[in-house]
């Protein structure tokens, strides 16, 4: 992000490797984290919906901090400027990376890391052979898969000033921020009033709602709401939050059975299986989204097909409730799992849940 901030004629390749740089050290942050999360959502079963909860809400009020100020900023300082202001929260990730406590793994067998990475293979494999690991594996790639990414073309609409309602850099700025508001308000209904529903039900009604929802965006396109009296602004507001929201929902079933999918000993290694099965699945909506923008031929500029986009979109987003038969109707708050991949190594090279920095966290709970 420094670099991109302070190099003034960057090379193209250089300028596009840094940011996917920059995913990559996050990625690794988010997968050391997830594993930590697993492991205690193995041996405190109970606790699985809290935590993601609690991830939830972190990410919801970050989101909601960064899309706050990415307007007022871009506005003070520049593009390039925000780049390097990008730099203290990549700094802050490496403080807490070096504050967290652990116990010193002693006496590790290095000679034995070809043998691990074998154990680990042969038990990923077992393990995504197992029915009930496989079907929520499909179901949450088909789910964001379905969606049919239009964000950009919806983005640069807003923008617009002849044919959008040509909302500045931080009007834009603010409406994702009152996003993250949604997103967070998803969070806590989940924590308080979904959590010990069966999955199937919570995603039978958020996939319903997430189609449903998506209607809004027609209305704003074809400025229905200004026939019925209600700017611009406020309607994007409401379109949004609502989104947000029901999005936040739909998601948070997903990473809660995820965390009971992965077994004893590899689980940061799973978590970034899982992860990538995710990342699959918004690549293959955002790639289908700009080949749908591109064949309608929606650009910056032009835009007169983009309500047709929207009405693809929504009934695609309700497929996915037809595989719903690919989720576990099992208690949420039970392990899925089959007992034998529960169980965890002991040795003098494999740390203990009670060594992890969140043991005193959970214990306390």
């Amino acid at each position: 992000m420094l670099i991109l901030s302070l190099h003034k004629n960057l090379h193209l390749g250089f300028a596009l490797l840094s940011p996917v740089a920059g995913s990559a050290g996050i990625a690794i942050a988010d997968v050391a984290i997830g594993a930590c999360v697993t492991q205690h959502a193995i041996s405190h079963t109970y606790l699985a919906g809290d935590m993601q909860s609690l991830c939830g809400m972190s990410s919801s009020i970050g989101a909601l901090l960064g899309f706050s100020l990415s307007g007022f900023f871009v506005h003070l300082v520049g593009a390039k400027g925000v780049f390097g202001l990008l730099a203290i929260p990549a700094s802050l990730v490496v403080l807490v990376g070096i504050l967290l406590r652990e116990s010193q793994v002693r006496n590790f067998a290095y000679r034995r890391v070809k043998e691990k990475i074998v154990d680990a293979s042969k038990v990923m494999w077992t393990t995504l052979k197992c029915r009930d690991v496989w079907r929520p594996c499909l179901y949450i790639y088909l789910s964001l898969a379905l969606g049919l990414h239009i964000h950009e073309g919806m983005f640069y609409w807003y923008t617009d000033a002849k044919e959008g309602p040509s909302f500045s850099q931080e009007v834009v700025g603010s409406i994702f921020s009152v996003g993250a508001v949604g997103s967070l308000f998803g969070v806590l209904l989940y924590q308080n009033f979904l959590k010990n529903h069966p999955f199937r039900d919570i995603l039978f009604w958020a996939q319903l709602l997430h189609g449903v929802s998506g209607l809004l965006d027609l209305v704003l396109v074809l400025r229905i709401n200004l026939k019925l009296g209600m700017p611009d602004y406020f309607f994007v507001v409401v379109d949004e939050a609502v989104s947000r929201m029901i999005g936040r929902i739909k998601w948070m079933p997903f990473l809660v059975l995820s965390s009971k999918l992965f077994p004893s000993g590899i689980e940061g290694t799973f978590f970034a299986l899982i992860m990538s099965i995710d990342q699959i699945g918004l690549l293959s909506s955002a790639w289908s989204g700009g080949l749908v923008l591109h064949m309608l031929n929606v650009t910056r500029t032009q835009f007169d097909n983009l309500w047709i986009a929207i009405v693809i979109r929504s009934p695609l987003r309700l497929i996915p409730i037809g595989f719903l038969f690919l989720m576990p109707r099992s208690d949420p708050n039970l392990s899925i799992l089959p007992s034998e991949m529960l169980r965890t190594k002991r040795g003098n090279d494999v740390l203990e849940p009670e060594n992890i920095e969140m043991a005193t966290l959970v214990n306390s709970i």
